[in-house]
Formats: structure tokens, sequence, C-alpha cells
């Protein structure tokens, strides 16, 4: 498995982390952000002088066109995880995420829907949420 965002559906928030690891906490499972929205788009570039050599004394002239590129919601550059670290912890697994976005925005997904009473620790606070639905554990 690889780390993969993950956006909850009408959030603002992206969680960062391997889907099987949070959905192991949650009620209904997230997917992954790149999963079926890969598409292709297209961009203009403008016209432009090109030089065969350093020192070309008659560049040629390149047209404005346009040109297709692979556009792909989920991905990543490097190997760093974007976003501020959070854990959550039921007592028997305690697993690290990161997100992007508004902690209260974070901690309201977790309280909709939650599958079993846990304990989400942000960068500076630990916070108990109870099991989706009413009933702790």
């Amino acid at each position: 498995m690889a780390i993969q965002k993950m956006i909850p559906a009408g959030s603002d928030v992206a969680i960062y982390g391997e889907p099987d690891n949070i959905n192991y906490f949650l009620n209904s499972d997230l997917v992954p952000a790149s999963a079926g929205a890969v598409v292709n788009k297209e961009a203009i570039v403008g016209s432009s002088t090109r030089r065969k050599y350093a020192g070309d004394p008659a560049p040629s002239n390149v047209k404005s066109h346009t040109r297709e590129f692979l556009y792909d919601p989920g991905r990543r550059n490097g190997a760093a995880v974007p976003g501020k670290p959070f854990i959550l912890d039921d007592g028997i697994e305690k697993r690290q995420f990161s997100f992007t976005g508004n902690f209260v925005d974070l901690h309201a997904f977790f309280v909709g829907d939650a599958k079993m009473a846990l304990t989400l620790y942000s960068p500076s606070a630990a916070y108990s949420i109870a099991k989706a639905g009413g009933g702790g554990g």
C-alpha cells in the first residue's frame, strides 16, 4: 500500500494515509482522490523564440499552441506527506495520518462517521470522540 490523498464527501479537508488504515476507524470507506479521476487536460502555450544553440544570431519563432497533459488530483511530489499530523487511537489500534484544511472540519467528520469510540490527537490536544450514532465502543 501507499499513502494516498482522500477527501471526505462534502468536506474541504484532505486526509493523507493508507486507505485501509483510515477505513478501519470509519463507518463509510474513504476512497483515494485519484481513483477514477485521472484525466487529460489541455493548456495553451504562448508564442516564443527558440535558438538552435547558444549565441544563435537568427532564432526561429514558435507559434502559440495547445499541449495535452495528464492530471491526477491525488498526486504528490516527492516522498514528503503534506499537511499536519493527527493520530487516531481506539485502545487497540493507534495510527497516524496527516491532513490539510481546517481541523474543526476534520473533527466534525470523525464525530459523524466514527465506527467506534476513539481518541483524536491533534498537534496540540486530544479529543474523545464517541461512536457515530450514539453509543460508545
